[in-house]
């Protein structure tokens, strides 16, 4: 049982858990998502999970767009998870489920937004055209 310590958890914990491709290891991401983790004392999931995550779908295991976005929906939804910066991971989901633009790229404007920027400069034209905030260079 982990108690009252503070867990992180780190993304192949959370992919096992997802995927449920590798028994073992699936069995015992299970238990700890559900089973040692509480809303009281959640595990901690960064943005560098979430981005990994969102990557190793995508390409190793060539989940689309929207497969993706309902993990990433799930993991925040699940009240043993505590993602960072919740609002902007769920901002970046609406855009990858609304066909906006990258996870990636929605991400980084929405965490602009939370910084305060005034814009989010970029090379790349989709993102200046189709996401909210970003302006060619």
């Amino acid at each position: 049982m982990i108690g009252e310590e503070r867990i992180g958890l780190d993304t192949n914990i959370l992919l096992r858990y997802l995927a449920q491709d590798e028994p073992a290891q699936s069995r015992k991401a299970a238990e700890i998502i559900e089973g040692q983790l509480t809303r009281e004392n959640p595990g901690f999931v960064s943005l560098v999970c979430v981005l990994e995550i969102v990557w190793v779908l995508g390409s190793l295991y060539r989940r689309s767009p929207e497969e993706i976005a309902g993990h990433i929906e799930m993991i925040l939804a699940a009240d043993t998870l505590e993602v960072q910066n919740e609002q902007e991971v769920y901002q970046a989901v609406v855009a990858l489920r609304n066909g906006a633009g990258s996870f990636e790229d929605a991400l980084i404007g929405a965490l602009g937004d939370w910084w305060g920027c005034s814009a989010t400069l970029t090379f790349d034209r989709n993102a200046a055209k189709r996401l909210h905030g970003f302006r060619l260079a």
